[in-house]
């Protein structure tokens, strides 16, 4: 008898509605074929109704929450295991590891990002002191006030650019050129690489501080230097540097939406110390950098379990749990389930790929500020 459930007439699988081509990668089916044996596609040559397109919508939901509900229940509750089961082939009963990772890291953003925007004054991780707040029949006085002050200021502004172009003296005057450290380009190129792009930033520093020139074609043309690529991009940080120092928390916030590409860069770097000191174990390259994929995956997991209740009270009471307590005995009861090695092992090892990782990741974290300024 038959194990397979009836197929109704009017559904999608009946095989009336089958073909002998697969209308997804063109392999040649059997009627007898429910699906592709390629592609997986149903074989159905039936037009998309209303109630066909729903249920597929659902099936995908349910085939996909099947895929994250077993990926979250493990990862949580059992370290080390779910990295083992994968490697071993378990793969279609987890969502891809480095996928995952930067899925739940950007979700954790995006909602500390709006907790932020909701509460500004308690959730925001660099919160500059905020004033007073501009209630009732005083919003208007206060802005008809600061208005007033504006056209003010812009009336002094306008008077001061037109007192400065009535000038006939030039941009760069001699009792300015005393206090700049000048070097001509003839004497960098003197220099090596590291030390003439250190002075010849300094000059490019004092220079913008002293005439605020931000045009870098003109500063070029004022110093005498060659109109570079390289020497216009240079001249230009001065404007990024002006934007950190008016807006630190900006930047601030800037460097810390970059955290998930960060770690997902810095992670094959921190697997080859995993790869050194398990280089006995039946481990390869990759297999250590999904374990430690699983691992940032957890923590980002548990930094989201923790934003509701650190936001109803305030403070980052369970962060704090999580990064001081929680994760340090994840990451020690990872290692010894996925690498199955005694404790004493265990803890040595833990150990020394915590030096590791502080070390690495500060020297790294300095590498990855310097790049962001560079960019910002």
């Amino acid at each position: 008898m038959s194990k397979h459930k009836p197929v109704p007439s009017n559904s999608r699988k009946a095989r009336k509605y089958r073909g002998t081509e697969c209308l997804n990668c063109g392999q040649p089916l059997d009627l007898s074929d429910i699906y592709c044996p390629y592609c997986s596609q149903l074989n159905s040559t039936k037009q998309l109704s209303f109630s066909d397109f729903f249920a597929e919508f659902i099936n995908s939901i349910v085939s996909y929450d099947s895929r994250l509900r077993y990926t979250v229940k493990d990862l949580l509750f059992k370290p080390g295991t779910i990295t083992r089961n994968y490697i071993n082939g378990q793969r279609l009963k987890y969502a891809n590891p480095f996928r995952f990772f930067l899925s739940v890291s950007i979700i954790y953003f995006i909602l500390q990002g709006f907790i932020a925007f909701i509460i500004p004054e308690e959730n925001s991780m660099f919160n500059d002191d905020v004033g007073e707040q501009i209630e009732g029949e005083d919003f208007y006085d206060k802005f008809i006030s600061i208005n007033d002050q504006i056209k003010e200021a812009s009336a002094k502004a306008k008077m001061a650019e037109d007192s400065i172009s009535e000038r006939k003296d030039s941009i760069f005057p001699d009792k300015d050129v005393k206090q700049i450290a000048y070097f001509s380009e003839e004497s960098l190129d003197s220099l090596s690489w590291l030390e003439s792009s250190t002075e010849r930033f300094k000059m490019y520093r004092d220079f913008y501080e002293t005439h605020t020139i931000k045009k870098a074609s003109v500063a070029m043309d004022s110093l005498n230097h060659k109109n570079t690529l390289y020497n216009r991009w240079l001249y230009n940080k001065n404007e990024s540097i002006e934007r950190i120092s008016n807006n630190p928390k900006g930047f601030l916030d800037y460097l810390f939406r970059k955290i998930p590409f960060f770690i997902f860069f810095f992670t094959p770097v921190y697997a080859l110390f995993f790869w050194l000191i398990y280089s006995k174990k039946k481990h390869n390259y990759i297999d250590h950098t999904v374990f430690i994929f699983h691992v940032f995956s957890f923590l980002f997991l548990a930094l989201i379990a923790c934003l509701l209740p650190d936001t109803i009270l305030g403070s980052n009471l369970f962060q704090n749990i999580l990064l001081s307590l929680i994760g340090p005995f994840y990451f020690y009861k990872a290692l010894r389930n996925f690498y199955k090695q005694s404790r004493f092992i265990t803890i040595v090892k833990f150990v020394f790929l915590n030096f590791i990782f502080w070390i690495g990741a500060t020297f790294a974290a300095i590498l990855f500020f310097a790049a962001t300024a560079a960019i910002y």
